[in-house]
């Protein structure tokens, strides 16, 4: 059992709404290292680092360690019975791929190795994007008003709740190539920070969006299952497959 399976059997046992990201995060985990198996990747090695680390940037503060700003707004949101599903998931992608993806891209590949990545980089983020409408279908089953969202807020598959993943993934590539291009460790450190300051903003907006579209929010989550493991489990047999 790996530590994403111990992520999403404890919050199973918890009833912890922490268990939705931690699912559907271990299917994005397992779709990417088995497409890296096949020769998905340019590079295999260099790819098992990158998820491996990817990973612990998620497992460590969940685990206890310390806690990104970004991913404390995830975490106080799971304690509240007031956010929908999508939100839950939107947050976790938020700080994942916002703060943590470009960070990790930083450390595997620094200084004049940055853009030798940048084709798998975008394949990682391709996984993601394919997987997110099975996503979206599978939170439909427990959210039967969930498009209420995007009638009222005017996005679509790729922005919904004011939170773009195609912007997400662009950004953070763009924020890789600045921090490993920052040769002085401080300097890369308070760039960090600043990036946790901005991206934990932005998971505020999306936690809390105000106006007509949380009135939508509120609509839905007051409609949506309230079975926390039955979504954990749903969310854990999503694939690339899934209908």
């Amino acid at each position: 059992m790996t530590a994403l399976d111990d992520a999403v059997a404890d919050a199973r046992r918890r009833h912890d709404r922490l268990g939705w990201f931690a699912a559907m995060y271990r299917q994005t985990t397992s779709t990417v290292r088995a497409q890296v198996a096949a020769g998905g990747f340019d590079d295999a090695p260099r790819m098992e680092e990158f998820v491996t680390r990817f990973a612990g940037r998620y497992l460590g503060p969940l685990g206890g360690g310390t806690v990104p700003r970004c991913w404390q707004v995830a975490f106080d949101a799971a304690r509240s019975r007031h956010h929908v599903i999508l939100q839950h998931l939107l947050l976790g992608i938020n700080a994942h791929i916002n703060l943590d993806l470009a960070v990790v891209a930083a450390e595997v590949c620094p200084g004049e190795r940055i853009p030798f990545l940048h084709d798998d980089f975008m394949r990682v983020n391709a996984v993601l994007a394919a997987l997110m409408p099975k996503v979206r279908g599978c939170i439909g089953r427990f959210s039967p008003l969930l498009d209420v969202i995007d009638r009222v807020g005017g996005g679509g598959d790729d922005e919904v709740l004011r939170f773009s993943i195609r912007v997400a993934r662009d950004e953070a590539w763009q924020q890789a190539v600045t921090l490993a291009s920052t040769a002085d460790d401080a300097r890369r450190a308070q760039l960090i920070d600043s990036l946790d300051r901005h991206v934990a903003v932005l998971g505020k907006l999306v936690a809390h969006p105000g106006g007509l579209l949380q009135r939508a929010v509120d609509v839905v989550a007051a409609t949506e299952s309230d079975d926390v493991v039955a979504v954990i489990d749903a969310l854990g047999r999503v694939t690339l497959d899934s209908p």
